[in-house]
């Protein structure tokens, strides 16, 4: 199997950094090919411009996602996307290792779905959900945060369900044909200073942490893939049927 690890954090010591290293370690010593694209130790640019486009359609006014299928259909699309998608494209699973900031996936990662999964090339008004351009692969978020695992409820202090927090991210993964996996939450990672618990107690809650990364996946082919609705389940107009 090949396995793609996008990887989202500004410091490569980070406990991000060693769940992301975890997961690289586990899928190897299962014998399976693992490629990490580390967004921010490579200076992904995650701002969609006119600059990254040399064949413009349009040099008085930037529509990127115009410029997003030209680019495709004429093979002048940005080299650092180009390079994505090929990861992308020969991978059998992705996994998305970030921390959960302000409620959401950091801008970077955004800014890699924005440029990297372009318009007319990787999806169309008929590419797209269960006949996506992903379609077979699989797709799993992998996400840190402060806070207790017991906050994470519909009026916790979490800001609630994981899974409703990420509802628009999987459904991002799902628009573009992949099975998306329930995400996998590891919580209460801080920095020493400011975390409730003692130094121990706190070194042997990561590796703890750690230990269950590994293990689940080692069993996501046991993972129920998240619903979502596809194309059957609607009208001609998108609406759903009744």
């Amino acid at each position: 199997m090949n396995v793609l690890i996008v990887y989202c954090h500004p410091e490569s010591k980070s406990f991000n950094g060693s769940l992301k290293n975890v997961a690289k370690e586990t899928f190897e010593a299962q014998g399976d090919t693992v490629e990490i694209s580390d967004l921010y130790g490579e200076n992904f640019d995650p701002v969609e411009k006119a600059e990254h486009y040399k064949n413009r359609i349009d040099l008085d006014k930037f529509d990127p996602l115009s410029e997003q299928r030209n680019a495709y259909k004429t093979d002048t699309l940005p080299d650092d996307v180009k390079k994505e998608i090929e990861k992308i494209e020969k991978c059998d699973l992705l996994i998305l290792q970030f921390p959960m900031w302000w409620h959401q996936q950091p801008a970077m990662l955004k800014g890699w779905f924005d440029r990297v999964f372009v318009s007319g090339g990787l999806y169309t008004s008929k590419m797209r959900y269960d006949k996506g351009y992903f379609k077979g692969k699989k797709a799993i978020c992998s996400v840190t945060s402060g806070a207790p695992k017991a906050t994470f409820t519909k009026n916790g202090r979490g800001g609630g369900k994981i899974e409703v927090l990420l509802k628009s991210m999987n459904f991002s993964l799902h628009y573009m044909g992949f099975t998306v996996l329930p995400p996998f939450l590891s919580t209460e990672i801080q920095n020493k200073g400011f975390t409730y618990m003692s130094p121990d107690k706190f070194d042997l809650h990561l590796q703890e942490t750690m230990n269950k990364l590994e293990e689940h996946l080692k069993n996501l082919d046991k993972e129920e893939p998240l619903n979502f609705p596809g194309w059957d389940d609607w009208d001609e107009f998108g609406i759903e049927k009744l």
